[in-house]
Order: structure tokens, then sequence, then C-alpha cells
């Protein structure tokens, strides 16, 4: 697998395109699954994919994706969508598929991707967003955090060991 030197020019962020755009983020999304090693069926992996944009649709969701001059496709994805909330009357979003190809790591592309998410969280009128991380995935964890998202209680049910439940608020415009 070829890398992309870290002298490579900008990347861009945008909207990803539908349906133009659909098996690239396909690939993408399943890229990330396959990196985490588990069973995404809980999630309802499957049908997520098979449905996209889904809730990841404006005026409530969103899905970004990165690009480097030098590669044709996308090298980055990340999604938001919104979170049910029934003991609150704030909006409550997820960040969702934060994912960068191996190819692509080490250029800065997750933390802009994931600026990008919460800047347009709080332009859609979230006042929070949360996620869910593995305990072991470290490098998340460390951007997430430096990112000002703190643990919180768990807002779903789910089969995995070691899920962290992460959420930050995004302030209003």
């Amino acid at each position: 697998m070829a890398v992309i030197p870290p002298t490579s020019p900008e990347f861009t962020i945008r909207p990803a395109l539908f349906p133009t755009e659909l098996r690239t983020t396909q690939s993408l999304f399943s890229g990330y699954a396959a990196s985490l090693g588990i069973d995404l069926t809980f999630q309802n992996f499957d049908h997520e994919l098979s449905t996209l944009p889904g809730l990841y649709t404006p005026p409530s969701g969103c899905l970004f994706l990165a690009f480097v001059p030098s590669v044709a496709e996308a090298v980055g994805c990340v999604a938001l969508r919104p979170l049910p909330n029934s003991k609150s009357e704030k909006r409550i979003c997820e960040m969702k598929r934060l994912y960068t190809l191996p190819k692509a790591r080490g250029l800065g592309i997750g933390r802009a991707l994931a600026e990008r998410v919460l800047e347009e969280a709080r332009d859609l009128g979230y006042v929070e967003v949360r996620l869910d991380t593995l305990d072991s995935m470290v490098g998340a964890k460390r951007l997430y955090e430096s990112l000002g998202f703190r643990e919180i209680e768990a807002y779903y049910k789910t089969p995995l060991g070691g899920t962290i439940f992460l959420g930050r608020e995004v302030g209003r415009k």
C-alpha cells in the first residue's frame, strides 16, 4: 500500500455527494468497520450501509469526505446524525464513522474531519455531540479528549465490553 507523504498538499473536506459518492462512502464505512475487528450487527450496520445516506441527511445530519489531490477517491469520512432524547429537551446528535485510510494517516485529516462535524453540529442547532469508542482505540480517545470530549454515561446498551461513551457541548451560534 502506498503511503501519502506528509508533505502532500492540503486536503479538502466537503459534504458527500449522493448518489455519486455512494460506493466511495460505503467503502470507507466498510473499512472503518473492518478496522475495528468486531461485529457491528448490534448497530444494524448492514442496514446503515445499504440505506446511505440515511440519518446522515440534512437538515438534521451530515456526512463529510476528505480528499487529497494525489488520490482519486476519498481518504476519510465522518458522519453526524440526530439522537432521540427522551430525558432532555436539548438537541443532541451523535458523531459516527470517523475514519481515515491508513495511507492518509498522520496528515491531520481525522482531526480536521472531527472539527468540521463539530462546526456543523453547532450550525444545525445541536447543543451536544456524543459518540462511542472502544477502550482499545487509544489514538481516537486522545483525539476526542483533545477536542473537549469527556466521559459520560452510556446512552445506549451495547454488548461490547470496553465501550466508552463521550460527549461535549458545542454551544449555539
